[in-house]
């Protein structure tokens, strides 16, 4: 994962309006890059970018709306709060069925849009952490020999030792021998621990 701290994106045509959200959010610590088109944020993109994405609706070339569909094919996009002067209720449904984090009109309180702001980085933040997480688990399953994955599934199944020797037909000492490996190349200080890391593995991958 990228070690940049999270920054806020601002992306509207409207200079005075940029300046205007840069001040607001450098007023209280924030970290702001501002571009003046949808293209021109695509240019400068990376998937390593953490933080927020406020973004306008109507801007001259590509619109808010088509840059949110276009980083909806991309995983790790940060959070978007949309903003526009020109919203209505359609427009509003269609953002947030998207995927956005909210929908502010203009001119907008700024309290309310730091809220948001920070709702956004709560929830990138969250789910780069997750992510993290379920590449490490991935990371320590991949180490496992065909022989220990299945002794781990059968472990974390409940299965006793002496079982797993018998239907595997391998002795109980080689059993606790792959046992161990497991633990030791997962990770895992407790069976509980390995439990855990199998189940958000298992949530994850059935959230995508």
């Amino acid at each position: 994962m990228s070690a940049r701290q999270p920054t806020i994106y601002i992306v509207d045509d409207d200079e005075q309006v940029r300046e205007s959200i840069q001040l607001l959010m450098e007023s209280v610590g924030l970290g702001v890059e501002s571009y003046g088109s949808a293209q021109d944020y695509l240019d400068h993109f990376s998937p390593d970018q953490q933080g927020c994405l406020i973004l306008d609706v109507r801007m001259r070339g590509m619109s808010g709306l088509e840059l949110q569909t276009r980083l909806q094919q991309v995983p790790n996009h940060p959070p978007i709060v949309m903003i526009s002067a020109h919203g209505d209720v359609p427009m509003a449904v269609r953002a947030l069925q998207a995927g956005a984090l909210d929908f502010l009109e203009k001119p907008f309180n700024a309290q309310a849009l730091l809220d948001s702001v920070h709702r956004a980085m709560q929830q990138d933040a969250l789910r780069r952490g997750e992510a993290s997480r379920l590449a490490e688990i991935k990371e320590h399953i991949a180490r496992l020999t065909p022989r220990e994955a299945e002794v781990m599934r059968r472990v974390v199944d409940g299965q006793r030792n002496k079982v797993i020797a018998s239907e595997m037909n391998i002795t109980q000492s080689t059993v606790e021998v792959h046992r161990a490996r497991v633990m030791e190349k997962m990770a895992a200080k407790t069976l509980s621990e390995l439990m855990r890391m199998l189940v958000t593995l298992e949530i994850c991958e059935g959230k995508g």
